[in-house]
């Protein structure tokens, strides 16, 4: 493990930002990360803040005013990342959603509440979808193999078998709440006793079984008391809300069997299933004032022994044995320095009981893996089952043997800064950590585990990773902490070797999010920094065919199979006249009549397509430079027929309505501009439209396209800004120091060469509309491409407002939206 960043809270004279008691922080697999602080004005007065931050961009923090009275003791993110539960010691719960889809803005609109009694644990009911991850099958082909879909129950279905959404919480006097949000907007909340005989729950965590079940661990504090398990099922009767409960087999810690030690860990700190889709399995700490002690309990079926007596009078034959279910400790550490904070693994990877043995022999692997924090400020990454030691990381600056017992270490004067709250990705490679002076921790965590592994191992790894990434739509910030720009063809090539390998079907699913994580991996290395803006491009020409081909109607109802977008295609496909009226004459015109207000709204659309074509055409002659952008659509046939098929459509529209041409400036009055380009791009596009390899253009289309920019003025494209965010600039073993709300002066990221003039004037990216040097309108960013657009539409036509709802939650690359300063980069 090593340190990636290290952000802090700068001081105020009038406010001071400090670590809230207790401290909660929760990471979603969108990468956002929520954190709570308290704020103390003059008069001592405490503000309870949530904090919420784009771990790509961490100093643009939005910290917004919960309005819990009491301390905050829970956040928990939905399955989607888009939501956020706040849970205080008063019984509030409180849900956040983005405001306008952004990731710097929030709102609490809905929520419940148990009231005056303190939630201890809180979590979304469970939505049904469990994807297994098969380590052993990471070198299958289909991803079906490596990847599969375990047959798990919701919590509640609604009519149809979708699930219900809502959350489920304990409180501290032993009561279990259920908030139900039902379609049309209404909460259905109903509370419950875990048990007749209700007690003090100190601890206490929640999870979910296969059959659609829920089970909640307990505990009251004390290590002499037993840890007590409940089922809860959640049903609507009537309208309302109603839970069943039913006790569970419970159990004591090993460490207090033990008479020697037996007062050495009076309190238990810390109680956590290992994963929320696991019951069987639980986590127990047990401290004293110095050190702490870990236990890995599972729960197992085994037969109850039947006396003689009873078995001469019945005897037992095959499965009619009795059997109950009994908790057995499968495995515990030596005495711990104290421990501060627990984090577990979220990657799905199930290991069963009859694992533990061969556990320790296996490769070690991220999602195998847990993080223990401790009082001296170090942090332990154990096997989460045999509870080995994997890797080890010391906030001081002066490295300890890891060998060296954490009871015999010197201790300093005063208390070491140590997390308090600590939260791994969703891939296990990083991993979040909260002190006790409110400063957040980023931190690496090898995918070897810290132990030595050749390339190609370490490769392969990081390729599962983002394969897994690539199908769940998890967000992969994470895994680009651990690639270096040597890896980047290597896994970029590998990424689309294991795509091309899958069934047509998921490759049209997965189509537009390779083109963005290759995109990802190439802003890493100085040598393909200048292919990340032509994946953009391919992203955008591909989202623009298929909008604008959406657009085209059969001109009658009871029309062949075929659509009119699939008929161009076809049409484009089998006739390869170079004369774009030989082309336009095969298609039905009729299908292409659309309202003239449209068509002038879609100008800016074609303009870019039609700026795209000459720019691609221009830069033919200077192919051989591979760091020019557009260079790989020069021998990319698909690619080259979209733009094709589009120059038709844009022909025949500008018969309807020449406005809604591309306006080039050409030297002759008398240039039919688009039909030359298109003359041009067929002749490329026949060089490589086979999937064989490519031939290479003839000297004639070379020469007439170095006599282009003499025809026509070849536009300067704006591609895409040069990211502000920190993964491309992040070094090895060099943490960056940054505070939250002040953008730092960044390390230069690799060279593109694309960056813009100071004064330039600033598009907008996705309408293709200019915002002038200074824009006037407010904007938004993407988290990760740094694409740019108007936060609120200047357009009232049907289609284009179509065109601006595709992307109202995301951008083309999959990244969440965050508001930025008018003067952006």
């Amino acid at each position: 493990m090593d340190l990636a960043y290290v952000c802090e809270w700068g001081r105020w004279p009038k406010s001071t930002h400090c670590p809230s008691v207790p401290l909660a922080c929760a990471w979603s697999c969108r990468n956002l990360i929520a954190f709570t602080t308290d704020l103390r004005n003059d008069d001592q007065d405490l503000t309870r803040m949530i904090h919420i931050l784009d771990t790509e961009h961490p100093w643009d923090v939005h910290s917004v005013n919960s309005e819990h009275s009491e301390a905050i003791t829970c956040l928990e993110w939905d399955q989607s990342g888009s939501r956020l539960l706040s849970a205080d010691a008063d019984g509030q719960i409180k849900c956040w959603s983005m405001a306008d889809h952004l990731a710097n803005s929030w709102e609490s609109s809905v929520g419940s509440v148990v009231e005056g009694d303190p939630i201890v644990a809180l979590s979304w009911l469970h939505n049904g979808v469990k994807l297994a991850l098969h380590v052993e099958k990471s070198g299958a082909s289909s991803f079906g193999e490596k990847f599969s879909r375990v047959k798990f129950s919701p919590s509640l279905t609604l009519f149809g078998g979708k699930p219900m959404e809502g959350w489920i919480a304990v409180t501290v006097s032993g009561l279990v709440t259920v908030a139900l949000l039902k379609p049309s907007g209404q909460v259905l909340t109903s509370t419950e006793s875990l048990c007749r005989l209700r007690g003090r729950v100190a601890l206490a965590d929640i999870a979910f079984t296969g059959g659609g079940n829920i089970v909640v661990a307990t505990a009251d504090g004390s290590s002499a008391s037993p840890v007590q398990f409940y089922k809860v099922c959640v049903s609507v009767v009537s309208e309302k809300c109603r839970i069943d409960t039913e006790i569970l087999p419970s159990l004591f810690m090993r460490c207090t069997t033990d008479l020697t030690r037996k007062d050495k860990f009076p309190a238990i700190t810390h109680l956590r299933f290992l994963a929320r889709d696991m019951s069987e399995q639980v986590l127990l700490c047990a401290s004293g004032q110095t050190s702490s002690i870990v236990e890995c309990w599972s729960l197992r079926k085994e037969g109850l022994p039947v006396n003689n007596v009873f078995q001469q009078i019945s005897p037992v034959v095959g499965d009619k044995q009795p059997m109950i279910l009994k908790w057995r400790i499968l495995s515990a550490t030596n005495d711990l320095d104290r421990v501060s904070a627990v984090a577990l693994p979220k990657l799905p990877i199930s290991l069963t009981n009859t694992d533990l043995k061969v556990a320790s022999d296996t490769q070690f692997y991220p999602g195998l893996g847990l993080a223990l924090a401790f009082h001296d400020g170090s942090v332990h990454i154990v096997h989460r089952l045999s509870l080995q030691s994997m890797a080890v990381f010391y906030s001081s600056a002066a490295p300890r043997s890891s060998d060296e017992p954490a009871i015999k270490r010197p201790r300093t004067t005063g208390p070491a800064v140590h997390f308090k709250a600590m939260q791994l990705s969703w891939t296990s490679l990083a991993l979040v950590g909260i002190d006790t002076h409110g400063k957040l921790s980023m931190l690496r965590i090898s995918p070897s585990m810290g132990h030595a592994l050749d390339m190609s191992l370490a490769l392969r790894h990081l390729l599962f990773l983002l394969e897994y990434c690539m199908v769940t739509g998890y967000d992969w910030w994470d895994t680009l902490l651990h690639v270096r720009p040597g890896m980047v063809q290597s896994l970029v090539e590998g990424l689309h070797e294991e795509y091309a390998r899958q069934n047509a079907a998921l490759q049209q699913v997965l189509s537009t999010r390779i083109l963005a994580m290759k995109a990802s991996l190439c802003k890493l290395s100085p040598c393909t920094v200048a292919r990340v803006c032509d994946y953009h491009a391919k992203l955008f020409l591909v989202a623009v065919s298929s909008t604008l081909k959406s657009l085209l109607r059969p001109h009658f109802l009871n029309t062949p199979d075929k659509s009119p977008g699939d008929r161009l295609t076809e049409v484009c496909t089998k006739i390869t006249d170079a004369d774009i009226d030989k082309v336009m004459i095969n298609l039905k015109t009729e299908e292409f009549v659309l309202d003239m207000n449209t068509l002038q709204a879609l100008q800016q659309l074609l303009q870019w397509v039609g700026d795209f074509v000459l720019y691609l055409l221009a830069s033919l002659p200077n192919q051989g430079a591979p760091l020019r952008p557009g260079h790989s659509f020069l021998r990319d046939g698909p690619s080259l027929g979209l733009l094709r098929e589009l120059l038709v459509v844009i022909r025949i529209w500008g018969l309807l309505k020449p406005g809604c041409l591309p306006v080039y400036t050409a030297t002759s009055d008398t240039q039919d501009s688009l039909s030359l380009l298109f003359r041009l791009l067929t002749k490329l596009w026949i060089c490589c439209r086979d999937e064989g390899p490519a031939s290479e253009p003839d000297e004639a289309l070379v020469d007439e396209c170095c006599l282009l920019p003499s025809q026509l003025l070849v536009p300067s494209l704006d591609w895409l800004p040069v990211s502000d965010g920190l993964a491309s600039r992040l070094q090895p073993k060099q943490p960056l120091r940054l505070q939250f709300g002040s953008a730092p002066p960044l390390p230069p990221g690799p060279p593109d060469g694309l960056a813009r003039a100071p004064g330039q004037p600033k598009i907008d990216h996705l309408r293709r509309l200019h915002l002038g040097a200074y824009p006037t309108e407010e904007c938004k960013a993407c988290t990760r491409c740094g694409c740019v657009t108007m936060l609120r539409s200047p357009n009232k036509t049907t289609a284009v407002k179509q065109w601006e709802q595709r992307w109202i939650k995301n951008c083309l690359c999959g990244g969440l939206w965050r508001r930025v300063p008018l003067s952006y980069p």
